[in-house]
């Protein structure tokens, strides 16, 4: 009898430890970040691409101007490599809907409309660098997530990826879709 109290008296005891209710308050933890604008200035890398014309390769220097003020999520350099952009257009000759694209993209200093602009500044400098290389390669690169997940390319002087319809958000976001040489 005596060990059947002890019994007894252990069950409770095990019983009311084990239900009892914790009484204290859980408080997440709070980690305060602050943040400050990133003042990040990528640089176009040097290519190795050579042109068989002079004009040419001046268009392709003035859209890698654009390219890069837009992986830097600058309207105002991108707006100022444009003006650029445009007088190499006019040495050469594009169609209408890029130069209108690269008017666009001068006029404004919205990044966002800016990297809407150049996707048709890229599809028409990737028509004339067609036969346009005397020796190197330029790479074709393409971010499947830009404009919400219709994807968008433009081109580079390396294979490394530097994301101009991104900036600093998904700045390595891409992959070189095919190589001009």
């Amino acid at each position: 009898m005596k060990s059947l109290r002890i019994l007894l008296l252990l069950v409770l005891t095990v019983v009311l430890f084990a239900c009892k209710d914790d009484k204290k308050e859980q408080t997440p933890e709070v980690i305060t970040v602050e943040t400050t604008p990133k003042e990040s200035n990528y640089e176009s890398a040097k290519g190795d691409a050579e042109f068989n014309d002079e004009k040419l390769a001046a268009v392709y220097n003035a859209y890698i101007e654009v390219k890069t003020a837009l992986v830097n999520t600058n309207g105002e350099a991108a707006a100022n490599a444009a003006s650029n952009l445009m007088t190499a257009f006019a040495n050469i000759g594009v169609e209408e809907n890029v130069l209108a694209a690269a008017q666009l993209i001068n006029d404004t200093d919205d990044t966002e409309a800016q990297r809407k602009a150049f996707v048709t500044v890229t599809e028409g400098v990737e028509g004339l660098l067609e036969d346009a290389l005397a020796a190197g390669t330029i790479y074709k690169q393409f971010c499947p997530m830009a404009f919400n997940n219709t994807g968008a390319y433009w081109l580079s002087n390396t294979k490394d990826i530097m994301n101009p319809y991104f900036g600093d958000k998904m700045l390595k976001c891409g992959r070189v879709a095919s190589e001009i040489k």
